[in-house]
């Protein structure tokens, strides 16, 4: 989940520990000044009553990691993104202190936190099917008379190999973020828990020297055979049963993530375990000066491209910043895009269908200017959903949240979100993102193109029985009828951004718009020119990009060598301009 999708929160729901009362004041006088909406719930009490799946929600913990193992519990099913506040002792999971609250949860709104998709272990056997975030604990039952046999023998298969035979106290199946103190009392490794979805095979005062935690990946299978009775728990004991000798369970990891919110008013993870487990290969306060560059952000989003910017220290280039900004507000607004997609896939009744498509829109517009607004509350934004906001120093976003609508109603992944930034009404900046493929073009005019962050340029065909091209609006055939024999195939699409990048990094080399809006071919525009293509008009003229344009403006993009052959096509086929 992307950190910028958290500023359109509008809701927040907070489970709250015995004791917590000066801190649910304060976080009710925040909601209070910002406009959103809180409820509040006891610890151990279902959400039900107040959990709206329509709304954007954020989960707030107040407690310890008891309070935030709850938290998880709860909101991770619903795919609820949460945030711990420490008012207990001993706690690495919680842990944005009371008076840090209103800064933190400011900076989460704002879309300037980051989210961290902790993975999930799941167990199934008799008796038992659960999840935790932590770790599922095998060990041995103590027995009646305390000189009895304290031991329990497992045989572990991890799929469909044979491991091998655990003679000790138990097993643990950790993940990353449950891995900490399991591992330090086992002597095995601690494991960097953020965007680290792995699990670990930890045995418990085993007997045998050469005996080592394993670690595995999320999808294997790990199927444990107990050979007497075993105690088994999840998250230290919100599951639990009592195995028989002979059963069998299943543990591997589960299908859906925990979504944990980190700020920059967190301990980091290193800082936390020095404070608090005595890692002593560090100063505590005193980190060396090249890791003061990345201070400002969690520790979960300093190491990753396109991290959130502090508008404080950014440079003064304010395209560059833009295009770091879109990047990160068109991948937020795929998120839903995807959810929302998999839903109409499987809706068989149109009407349906079309609210699905009616929200997808509204989710993903609302997610995109509110970023931008947030950063850049001076500029102008113009989309296909919602009324234009001049703006008052030249520059003017202009935003389509869902281009392909019709791709994406009827569940095909040809669909994207183009986002473009006019400086003094010329397209200056663009960003392309396909949610369905993870593909994301991206440009600044002048200064080149880029999908995923390589280099991306047009072909240098120039014969047309030699070229790919794409059709997009051709209400009357022209292009199609005068193309598809004269060339290698006349490809249509359904979203003009797309068209554009595919004519940007050579999968395609010419495409043509019957008639264009301009949130269609803002950001596109950027791009394929960036990248070397030739944009015109159908008679040859430089394409006039006009944000007030009233009437037709077709588009015909190739990659400049074929132009000329293009043209001399498509004019037999024009009407005759009327004088």
């Amino acid at each position: 989940m992307q950190g910028r999708r958290l500023a359109t929160t509008d809701e927040i729901i907070a489970i709250v520990s015995p004791d917590s009362d000066d801190v649910v004041t304060q976080l009710t006088a925040w909601t209070d000044d910002r406009g959103v909406d809180l409820s509040t719930v006891d610890v151990g009490d279902d959400i039900d009553d107040v959990y709206d799946e329509n709304r954007a929600t954020l989960g707030v913990t107040i407690g310890g990691d008891g309070t935030f193992l709850e938290g998880i519990k709860t909101f991770a099913p619903r795919n609820v993104p949460q945030l711990g506040v420490n008012t207990g002792t001993l706690s690495f999971l919680a842990r944005v202190e009371p008076e840090d609250l209103e800064a933190a949860l400011d900076e989460v709104i704002r879309g300037r936190a980051a989210v961290d998709s902790r993975q999930q272990v799941a167990v199934e056997g008799p008796g038992i099917d659960a999840t935790g975030i932590n770790d599922v604990m095998i060990e041995h039952v103590p027995p009646e008379n305390p000189i009895d046999r304290k031991i329990t023998r497992l045989d572990v298969y991890a799929d469909d190999e044979y491991v091998g035979e655990f003679e000790g106290t138990g097993l643990a199946v950790s993940t990353p973020t449950g891995s900490t103190g399991v591992s330090l009392s086992a002597n095995g490794p601690i494991h960097y828990p953020v965007n680290n979805h792995t699990l670990q095979l930890v045995p418990l005062h085993t007997h045998q020297l050469g005996v080592r935690p394993i670690v595995v990946s999320p999808s294997t299978e790990l199927r444990i055979f107990t050979k007497g009775p075993a105690s088994l728990l999840v998250d230290g004991g919100r599951a639990h049963r009592i195995l028989e000798t002979g059963e069998e369970i299943l543990v591997t990891g589960a299908a859906r993530l925990a979504h944990v919110v980190r700020t920059s008013y967190d301990d980091h993870f290193f800082t936390a375990i020095s404070k608090k487990l005595g890692w002593d290969i560090r100063d505590v306060d005193d980190p060396p000066i090249s890791a003061i560059s990345s201070a400002s952000v969690p520790d979960s989003a300093a190491a990753r491209p396109g991290s959130p910017i502090d508008p404080d220290t950014a440079g003064s280039d304010t395209l560059e910043r833009a295009l770091t900004i879109a990047t990160e507000a068109a991948e937020a607004a795929g998120e839903p895009l995807r959810e929302l997609h998999g839903q109409v896939e499987s809706i068989a009744v149109k009407s349906d269908k079309s609210d699905i498509v009616t929200e997808a829109d509204h989710q993903a517009n609302r997610i995109i200017t509110t970023v931008i607004d947030n950063e850049f509350p001076e500029h102008g934004i113009v989309s296909e959903e919602q009324p234009r906001r001049k703006g008052e120093d030249g520059y003017t976003w202009v935003v389509d949240p869902l281009d392909g609508t019709g791709n994406f109603a009827h569940g095909n992944p040809n669909y994207s979100i183009s986002i473009a930034l006019l400086e003094d009404g010329t397209p200056a900046m663009g960003v392309v993102y396909v949610p369905e493929t993870d593909e994301l073009f991206s440009a600044i005019a002048g200064q080149g193109a880029c999908k995923d962050g390589e280099p991306i340029e047009t072909t240098d065909r120039d014969r047309l029985d030699e070229s790919m091209l794409i059709s997009g609006y051709d209400p009357d055939g022209t292009f199609l009828s005068h193309f598809y024999q004269e060339s290698r195939g006349v490809r249509r699409l359904g979203s003009a951004a797309l068209n554009l990048c595919y004519l940007a990094s050579g999968s395609a080399d010419a495409t043509w718009e019957h008639d264009t809006n301009p949130w269609d071919v803002a950001g596109g525009l950027v791009i394929a020119r960036a990248a070397g293509a030739t944009i015109t008009d159908e008679r040859g003229e430089p394409f006039d990009f006009d944000l007030d344009a009233d009437g037709r403006t077709a588009l015909l993009g190739s990659n400049g060598s074929l132009h000329p052959a293009l043209l001399d096509h498509l004019e037999d086929g024009l009407p005759t301009p009327v004088q």
